[in-house]
């Protein structure tokens, strides 16, 4: 079965795309996957500075408790 791309709502077989064609479909999978990662990474990073703030405040909680 022959591998289908959907390009604008017009479906095309990928063996008969020019290679050009299909080198930009690679290109454009492989940035896809690249923007999740990195997605996926500052989701993970915003993660950690939440709780790195909510340390923070622990800590100046305590140091305010003791004054």
């Amino acid at each position: 079965m022959a591998q289908k791309v959907n390009i604008d709502g017009k479906e095309y077989e990928a063996e008969s795309l020019p290679e050009a064609a299909r080198v930009q479909i690679a290109n454009l999978r492989a940035t896809e996957q690249e923007l999740s990662r990195q997605k996926a990474a500052v989701s993970m990073l915003e993660t950690a500075r939440a709780a790195y703030a909510r340390a923070l405040k622990e800590e100046l909680n305590k140091l305010n408790a003791k004054q």
